[in-house]
């Protein structure tokens, strides 16, 4: 039996490292400034904000033509334009903060793309929430045998001592 388990919580270690490493790697280019999404961010000057959250979301729905599901609202001055990008799903719109104007966001970079795909996604929207679940219950298996694993062999590191222990006392 506890071959099996070593065996398998060494399986679950490679297999649950992989996604693991990505989104790791993934999330630590998105900390870099300007490495992924290439755009400038600066300090917002308040008297440029003539659209209010509410009134953000209802333009891009309107856009939209639909009841869209707004996932994300933010508010950031990127390349010296004051902006909300209103997230649904994979579907990103801006609304100018100044002027009310909404357009479509602008196709990113491929290396921008490549990396919201890893990070967020897995290269598998909409099964992104599925594989996350599946994952994360490999990680819980992953973990919980290693437990088992560290408890046994500590336990039987301590049972040996302790034997000697005894019969040097003898």
């Amino acid at each position: 039996m506890k071959g099996f388990i070593y065996q398998s919580h060494i399986w679950l270690g490679l297999v649950v490292s992989i996604p693991v490493l990505a989104w790791a790697f993934s999330g630590f280019l998105y900390s870099l400034p300007g490495t992924v999404e290439g755009s400038k961010y600066e300090a917002i000057d308040p008297s440029r904000v003539n659209v209010g959250a509410n009134e953000a979301i209802e333009k891009a729905r309107a856009f939209a033509g639909t009841q869209l599901p707004i996932s994300a609202l933010t508010l950031q001055k990127r390349n010296g334009a004051v902006e909300y990008n209103a997230i649904s799903g994979v579907r990103s719109i801006l609304i100018n903060a100044t002027t009310g104007e909404v357009i479509d966001s602008p196709q990113p970079s491929l290396a921008t793309r490549f990396f919201r795909e890893a990070h967020f996604y897995f290269f598998a929207y909409p099964y992104n929430a599925v594989l996350t679940g599946i994952f994360s219950a490999l990680a819980c298996l992953s973990v919980l045998s290693g437990i088992y694993l560290n408890v046994n062999y500590w336990g039987t590191k301590l049972r040996i001592r302790n034997r000697h222990l005894e019969t040097s006392k003898s």
